[in-house]
């Protein structure tokens, strides 16, 4: 194995509040389809295909198949360490480096962050390896282009010997803004962007020192790791043990041997919807303006409109941000309050200060169009080779209208084919099954109809992509129960959603 051989792991956490309502806990802003219809997430592993296209993802059991289909549209291979419950960076970046070759050269790198110039970040990351291959942990530097208080600092002392990288003298954290202005002034600061270039026994022994709990809870967790294809489990009751904090106050800030190498390009950590609007470019008025979006009579307003037509009318230092269940309208300085608004919506009870009306599935996705007293209009969508549960529904009965493409679908002991502009009727009660046997995506309306149109109206009797055994869902354990006399193979589950 060359020694030199880059090891990209993307961190793939985060709750997705600062960009509501197009990120949300259940599609986190990595997930979103933000820059040219790609997400965040895509868009780095198409950036990192510049130092290896094997790449490791670490990221929860909720959001795996997103990761998954991140990886198939940028091309690339590699795995995923699902972690059982959060538990920020220290004990992600902890589990990655000892599920790794202890010679493993690892890229640790968050997969939220837009850096456009892919050339010039793999020359940059390539300019630490001979820091990192001599035993420092290599931190990768913003150059500043303006006083932030968003960002922490990393002020930079002499060479290391070791190509391109410099000593780190100290490390600044989020600074008010006179202060910020005064490490500008002074020289030799940048930003951190919280990347990460260090071999995997390096890491380790810099836990083992500096954070030995986290480190002792992730070796329990990563010895007892199950193996589900390309998904690696860690082991929830010692996962959940480990306590929560960043590798910068577990491991950095006392760390004697860190470098950092100094980035020049375009980087944002798209941490706001002020930052979202500066990678747009900005018209004579200031109006930066996204999809279906117009603006007249103007000024300094940014809106982002996929799905419709949305016009701002004499506006000035406005945010307008548009999706197809809610909207968000706010002034240009309080887009840090953002997480405010998430917060207040949460303690209302309202579903979407955490859902999408689109719910993204393993098998596609399924959106909420209309619902009233007894009845549900839902539109499926069915990647090719795609198979919802083989499943069951007490309280309601469906229509499937197939609108385009070709459906397998399993009602009782029967298969049927169902093509477009024909349709099939499955009774309450009556196992069933929808699949795309096509090469195309299947694109289904869904009639519902009955007195409970809960989505944890569901029996699972089988699922291609590991769903029937007993999960957490709502904060609650689903139950997994014996299978049926007819299909011995697999478990049964009550609880989850298709």
């Amino acid at each position: 194995m060359n020694a030199s051989t880059i090891h990209p792991v993307l961190l793939c956490g985060g709750s997705g509040t600062r960009l509501w309502p197009l990120s949300r806990k259940a599609l986190p802003k990595q997930f979103a389809p933000l820059i040219g219809n790609k997400s965040l997430l895509q868009l780095t592993l198409e950036r990192l295909t510049g130092l290896n296209r094997n790449v490791t993802c670490v990221t929860s059991e909720d959001h795996r198949f997103l990761v998954r289909e991140a990886m198939d549209n940028a091309e690339v291979q590699g795995r995923q360490i699902l972690e059982p419950v959060p538990r920020n960076t220290a004990a992600a970046m902890a589990a990655a480096a000892l599920l790794a070759d202890p010679d493993d050269l690892l890229l640790f790198a968050p997969s939220d962050h837009h850096i456009p110039d892919a050339a010039l970040f793999a020359a940059t990351v390539r300019a630490g390896v001979e820091a990192a291959l001599a035993g420092r942990i290599v931190t990768f530097g913003v150059a500043p282009s303006f006083p932030s208080t968003a960002y922490g600092y990393i002020e930079a002392a002499g060479a290391t010997g070791h190509g391109a990288s410099r000593v780190v003298a100290r490390f600044v954290e989020k600074p008010t803004a006179a202060v910020a202005e005064s490490l500008i002034l002074h020289g030799g600061y940048c930003w951190n962007a919280g990347i990460f270039l260090v071999q995997a026994r390096t890491l380790v022994a810099a836990l083992r020192t500096h954070a030995p709990d986290i480190l002792a809870t992730c070796e329990r967790a990563a010895a007892a790791v199950s193996v589900d294809g390309s998904f690696l489990r860690l082991d929830r009751e010692a996962f959940e043990g480990c306590r929560s904090e960043s590798i910068d106050y577990a491991v950095l800030e006392k760390h004697a041997d860190v470098a950092v190498v100094r980035f020049e390009g375009t980087w944002s950590d798209v941490g706001s919807w002020n930052a979202v609007a500066l990678l747009h470019p900005a018209d004579d008025a200031g109006n930066r303006l996204t999809g279906m979006a117009s603006a007249l009579h103007s000024r300094n307003t940014f809106v982002h409109a996929p799905h419709r037509p949305v016009v701002a009318l004499g506006t000035e230092d406005l945010i307008i941000v548009d999706t197809p269940d809610a909207v968000l309208v706010a002034g240009a300085g309080c887009a840090e309050q953002v997480a405010e608004v998430v917060r207040m919506l949460a303690r209302e009870g309202k579903a979407v200060a955490t859902e999408h009306r689109r719910v993204v599935r393993p098998w596609g996705a399924y959106d909420s169009l209309d619902t009233g007293e007894r009845f549900q209009v839902k539109r499926l969508t069915v990647k090719p080779g795609g198979k919802l549960s083989l499943q069951m529904h007490h309280h309601r009965a469906e229509h499937w209208i197939v609108v385009k493409g070709m459906a397998k679908a399993t009602r009782g002991g029967e298969v049927v084919l169902v093509r477009e502009n024909e349709s099939i009727y499955l009774p309450s009660g009556t196992i069933h099954r929808l699949e795309n046997p096509g090469k195309t995506m299947l694109e289904v309306i869904e009639v519902q109809t009955g007195g409970y149109l809960g989505e944890d109206d569901i029996v699972r009797f089988d699922d291609t992509y590991g769903r029937c055994a007993a999960v957490e869902v709502r904060g609650e354990v689903e139950l997994a129960f014996p299978q049926p006399a007819f299909q011995s193979t697999a478990a049964l589950a009550v609880g989850a959603a298709a």
